[in-house]
């Protein structure tokens, strides 16, 4: 089972999404203090679907997980960019801060990859999700709601 971990007491707030899991050692590793969210499990084609940014959990009602569907589009490089700085300071940040975490290494080389990613041979427009793209190359993708 994959884990939605929201915002406790958020119910059918949009936008009260906060890590996803996909299993639950991956849970255990988000230090999350259970108690203060509301964690709902669901199935892990909904979790890869989130983890590709295919869907996007809106809100939650009850038990029951309201997704809706993600377009992407990237005309140019530029915006794919500034998605991939973004991620890489949010890696960055957790990096820096857990350097003995379970999951260091696997951040670490997710920065890395995204790092050395050359923009400039990839062919624009590019209608998948940066995590599509490379779950299609066959490399590690990983959602920014992953981060511990």
């Amino acid at each position: 089972m994959s884990y939605f971990v929201f915002l406790k007491d958020m119910d059918n707030v949009e936008g009260s999404i906060y890590k996803i899991a996909e299993n639950q050692s991956d849970l255990n590793n988000l230090n999350i203090t259970p108690s203060i969210y509301k964690i709902i499990e669901d199935s892990q084609e909904n979790f890869n679907a989130v983890k590709l940014n295919i869907k996007f959990p809106l809100k939650y009602t009850g038990n029951t997980i309201i997704f809706i569907n993600v377009i992407n589009n990237y005309s140019t490089k530029r915006p794919l960019e500034e998605e991939i700085n973004n991620f890489k300071n949010q890696i960055k940040q957790f990096t820096d801060n857990n350097p003995n975490h379970p999951l260091f290494n696997l951040w670490n080389n997710y920065y890395n990859q995204l790092n050395n990613l050359n923009l400039d041979n990839i062919n624009y427009p590019l209608n998948i999700s940066l995590m599509q793209y490379f779950n299609d190359l066959g490399q590690p993708s990983y959602n920014i709601l992953q981060i511990p």
